[in-house]
């Protein structure tokens, strides 16, 4: 009778333990997938026949919650109820009309092999959306000042970082005797690594680079060479306005939140409509784009400054000139637990 209740306990116990670790796993899958999830996505709504481009960013806040915001050319609004589970995601909208009533449109989809596809739906009915997710640029991508010493001298050369069509790095060194290309650039977790050959005088010269990018825009790494080693530290050129800026936009009718995103490359987004090109200069800064409807095009003008971390200036458009003040979006997340 004993030895029955003793297997009892022990059978209780190990199922116990079983209920528990399948827990554990499962919410472990669970917060590991939701990881897939965060970034931009590039999307497409079909409204009668005309598709209209927005961009769908997820995030998380503070608290390691997941946040998103749906951005197009009319601003950015926050998205709520997310729910993002195996593959099917869903969340909702409110959007304030020109009488200044709020609708609420819902949309149910899924994401697989990174793209998405799903439905709105409102009291106006529903639309198609589809789109994939957005190419992210390393870390390592743009141009960088670096400083180092041969003896009492100290030396700057610019290290010069892009991406072809492949999505692979190319690089190329600039420097007062000339330019040379970088070989073998290798950009992952950080570690920043490269070849360079440089021919001086008939003199040719083998080095290698590695270095470790930091999240401030900052470089340091060592060159290795025949004659020894010299360290080298780094800085993103741009870099005080490369990132993601939260903008307020005055209208007439009242302000409206938007973003402007700046790639290492210079590069960037307003809202949803591409940028080739932003310029900085002494804290100035501007930038043209176009905005196309069919057979119509908009050309968007910026003009404006950095300044104590914030970023003011003016958009003009066909339709006037708006006041427009940013901040910086600074991410400082708690850990994950990874108990």
């Amino acid at each position: 009778m004993k030895r029955q209740r003793f297997f009892k306990a022990v059978l209780y116990c190990t199922l116990m333990v079983m209920v528990m670790l399948s827990a554990q796993a499962s919410a472990r899958s669970s917060s590991s997938s939701i990881w897939r999830l965060y970034g931009d996505w590039q999307v497409k709504v079909d409204y009668d026949g005309r598709q209209f481009e927005s961009i769908l960013s997820f995030s998380r806040n503070q608290e390691g919650n997941l946040t998103g915001n749906w951005i197009s050319f009319m601003g950015l609004s926050e998205l709520k109820d997310i729910k993002y589970e195996e593959g099917k995601i869903s969340f909702s909208r409110d959007r304030r009309n020109r009488d200044g009533e709020t609708t609420t449109s819902n949309f149910k989809g899924t994401i697989e092999e990174g793209k998405i596809s799903g439905t709105w739906s409102s009291s106006r009915g529903e639309n198609k959306l589809e789109g994939k997710r957005a190419p992210r640029i390393q870390r390592a991508v743009g141009s960088w000042e670096l400083k180092y010493k041969f003896g009492d001298r100290e030396i700057t050369s610019k290290l010069i970082v892009k991406v072809d069509k492949e999505g692979n790095l190319t690089g190329q060194w600039q420097s007062r005797r000339g330019e040379s290309a970088v070989t073998d650039l290798q950009y992952e977790r950080g570690k920043l690594t490269f070849k360079r050959t440089s021919t001086y005088q008939d003199r040719k010269r083998e080095y290698t680079f590695e270095g470790t990018v930091q999240r401030d825009n900052t470089l340091s790494g060592m060159i290795k060479s025949e004659r020894g080693e010299i360290e080298v530290e780094g800085k993103l050129i741009g870099g005080s306005l490369i990132g993601t800026w939260n903008l307020e936009v005055a209208y007439d009718s009242g302000n409206r939140k938007q973003r402007l995103k700046v790639n290492p490359d210079m590069s960037g987004l307003y809202g949803a409509i591409p940028i080739k090109k932003i310029n900085l200069e002494n804290g100035q800064v501007d930038f043209l784009t176009v905005l196309k409807f069919g057979d119509q095009s908009y050309e968007i003008r910026f003009e404006g400054k950095i300044e104590d971390s914030k970023l003011t200036g003016e958009m003009t458009t066909s339709r006037g000139t708006q006041k427009i003040t940013g901040t910086k979006v600074i991410r400082t997340f708690r850990r994950r637990s990874t108990g």
